[in-house]
C-alpha cells in the first residue's frame, strides 16, 4: 500500500436515482465530471426489472456486465446481442438506439460509461490476489461482486458491491474470495497527459 490514500466507496451509502429515460434506477459508484452534468466517465449499478429502451448518451461508449440475474437480449442499432454470461463485460456505443429484453427475470448490471473523445475504459472481472494501481493520470476502480474481499495491510473488508477507488500514485493489494470488477480509466485526446 502506498502512502497516498485510496477511497473506499460503500454500497450502503449509494442513493438510487432514476435513469435518464425514467425507465429504472441506478446507483452511482463513482464518476468524473458528473457534477457539471457532462461526465468524462461514470460507473454505476443499475436495477433492470422490465424490458425497454436504454437511455441515449451522445459521444459515450458503454460496457455492461450482468452481475446478478440471468441476462438480457440487447438490440443495439438493429443487431441482437445476447448478454447471458454473468461477469462477462459487453461493449457497445451509448449513442445508438438500444433496447433491452430480460431473458428470465430482473438483473443488476454494472455499467461503465465513458466519453470516447476524452477517456478510455477497460473492464475485467477477476478473482484472487491482485495489485491495484491507477495508471498515470488515470483512475482504477475495483468493485467487489461478492462478499469477502480484503485490502492487505488494513482492516478493510469489502462487502458485495463495495468499491475501492485509486488515483494519483495510490496502490493496494486486493484479495478476493469471489469475483471483482476492475475498471481502468485513462484520459486521451485534448487536455490529457
Amino acid at each position: 500500500m502506498t502512502s497516498e490514500a485510496f477511497r473506499i466507496l460503500r454500497a450502503a451509502a449509494r442513493v438510487a436515482a432514476p435513469w435518464k429515460n425514467g425507465g429504472g434506477v441506478t446507483r452511482e459508484i463513482a464518476a468524473s465530471g458528473a457534477a457539471s452534468g457532462a461526465f468524462d466517465w461514470r460507473v454505476s449499478l443499475a436495477d433492470v426489472t422490465g424490458d425497454g429502451p436504454f437511455s441515449v448518451f451522445p459521444g459515450v461508449d458503454r460496457t455492461l456486465t450482468v452481475v446478478e440475474g440471468t441476462g438480457m437480449d440487447l438490440m443495439v442499432d438493429g443487431e441482437h446481442h445476447i448478454v447471458d454470461e454473468p461477469y462477462w463485460p459487453h461493449d457497445f456505443p451509448g449513442d445508438v438506439e438500444t433496447d433491452g429484453r430480460l431473458l428470465a427475470g430482473p438483473v443488476v448490471n454494472l455499467n461503465v460509461m465513458y466519453r470516447r473523445d476524452r477517456t478510455r475504459a477497460e473492464v475485467a472481472v477477476v478473482r484472487g490476489t491482485l495489485r491495484l494501481m491507477a495508471p498515470e493520470g488515470g483512475t482504477a476502480l475495483a468493485v467487489a461482486l461478492e462478499d469477502g474481499a480484503v485490502i492487505d495491510g488494513t482492516d478493510t473488508v469489502l462487502g458485495r458491491h463495495d468499491a475501492v477507488l485509486l488515483h494519483g500514485r495510490a496502490s493496494c493489494v486486493l484479495r478476493t474470495h469471489g469475483y471483482a470488477a476492475l475498471i481502468t480509466l485513462t484520459g486521451h485526446g485534448p487536455g490529457s497527459r
